[in-house]
């Protein structure tokens, strides 16, 4: 299980930057190469490369490089299993706020204080 929660961190990490979820974005349309993911930006091929390579440490995406161009494609298990992680959290956040809820239905309705009523 500490292997899992590792790779979960990982992949939460790459995802904490918002270049990286662009991509990850992209990709989630399609396989894309190098320069396709860096057309609409404004920043350098090496910084693109080093976004793709978090991208592929953490397993988010993977690679194949045909003669000079490397097409890069998400691995929509790893997504899925972040996906499933928020989903657990959401749901046990869900049922602490009903219990909640079914908690202060039960408790009397508050009186009025009669502290400072200058009538």
């Amino acid at each position: 299980m500490p292997n899992h929660s590792e790779s979960l961190d990982r992949v939460f990490q790459a995802l904490a930057d918002g270049t990286r979820r662009d991509f990850v974005a992209r990709l989630i349309r399609g396989p894309a190469s190098v320069s396709q993911l860096a057309q609409p930006l404004a920043m350098s091929l090496p910084a693109v490369m080093q976004h793709l390579q978090v991208l592929e440490a953490c397993g988010l995406v993977s690679s194949e490089k045909v003669g000079r161009v490397r097409t890069y494609q998400i691995d929509p298990q790893v997504l899925r299993t972040a996906e499933e992680w928020i989903a657990r959290q959401r749901t046990s956040w869900d049922q602490r706020l009903d219990r909640l809820d079914d908690h202060l239905a039960e408790q009397p309705p508050e009186q009025p204080s009669e502290q400072g009523s200058t009538s």
